[in-house]
């Protein structure tokens, strides 16, 4: 349920709404205080609220219910569309975000040479793997911890904040203090207990729609964070398993349209895992832009023929800085910025 209050009440009288509302029924209210108006998500067993007494109570303006599943992620929720502040950036709004670097940190020399080498083509966060899952356990697993610390490194020479994917709940206190925003990859989309951690902290999180994962059940892992408090959720479209073999996965294009309706959270794309073709980065790229997504996360390596992991779906420096003189090209049609 979403209500409206009037834009003339004080925060003593919207205070004074929040009590009445909570004393009817099992359920919390949720402020959202806009430049014109003040929203409250009411967040529970909505059902036991009558909707005619709802709206009887001074300052209400309006009152409507939500059906979909999902509350906190809602655009009925929140209808100004969210932007989430990563280190010294952000994601969402006017500028169009870049995520770039190695699907894996490999070495110190490798993740300072690349970072130097986004920056430089103008990406705003750099992402680089330091637990990786992988398919086979025979596959390189990253350099775990010490990837982090190589991370960093390469954070404090470039000033560039630093996404990296967390897989286990026991080391969320660690990513906390040693990234700027965790990344949930698609094969952890649905794990519930991770997720409602991660809802414990303040970290933002990019978060990897599921190989096989519907847009509600996508929005309801989102849901499960943001239930837990923590509102700094980033939502990734990475491809979804079809029937075609081509391309690693099938890139779903229509969804950042389908969520931008649904929800205000910040939408990015990843055409790197999508497609694992590097030569159909650059046309998809293109394309999420002009879709409305708020980002890209692209997989960049300086040598992605003896890569460790994903070298044949990661551009060469020279690949990037082409792709990103393109989009700097478009982004003024489509009211973005790099």
């Amino acid at each position: 349920m979403v209500i409206r209050i009037s834009s003339g009440a004080t925060n003593e009288q919207i205070e004074r709404v929040c009590k009445q509302i909570e004393a009817m029924g099992n359920v919390h209210v949720h402020k959202i205080i806009g430049e014109n108006y003040t929203v409250l998500g009411i967040v529970g067993d909505t059902s036991s609220l009558d909707i005619q007494e709802v709206e009887s109570l001074d300052y209400v303006e309006k009152v409507t219910r939500i059906q979909e599943p999902f509350k906190k992620a809602n655009r009925m929720f929140k209808e100004q569309d969210s932007i989430i502040e990563v280190g010294n950036t952000t994601v969402g709004g006017e500028l169009f975000s870049v995520m770039a670097g190695p699907c894996s940190v490999e070495s110190e020399e490798q993740i300072l040479e690349v970072a130097r080498r986004v920056k430089a083509a103008g990406a705003n966060i750099l992402r680089g793997g330091a637990f990786k899952p992988r398919t086979s356990p025979y596959s390189f697993q990253g350099l775990e911890a010490e990837g982090l610390e190589l991370l960093k490194l390469a954070k404090k020479e470039t000033g560039l904040p630093i996404v990296s994917e967390l897989m286990s709940p026991a080391l969320i206190e660690k990513f906390v203090e040693d990234v700027d925003m965790i990344q949930v990859g698609a094969r952890n989309m649905a794990n519930f207990d991770l997720l409602k951690e991660l809802g414990k902290t303040n970290t933002p999180i990019l978060l990897k729609r599921g190989m096989s994962a519907t847009i509600e059940e996508f929005l309801m892992s989102a849901e499960y964070i943001m239930a837990g408090g923590n509102q700094n959720v980033i939502l990734c479209e990475r491809g979804i398993r079809t029937f075609e073999t081509f391309t690693r996965n099938t890139l779903d294009l229509s969804v950042v349209p389908v969520l931008k309706k649904l929800s205000h959270l910040p939408v990015i794309i990843d055409p790197s895992h999508a497609t694992g073709k590097w030569w159909l980065v650059e046309p998809l790229a293109k394309a999420a832009m002009a879709v409305g997504a708020d980002g890209l996360m692209i997989e960049v390596h300086n040598d992605p023929a003896n890569a460790k992991c994903d070298g044949p779906q990661s551009l060469k420096p020279e690949k990037f800085d082409d792709l990103m003189a393109s989009l700097k090209g478009m982004a003024g049609i489509f009211g973005k910025k790099l």
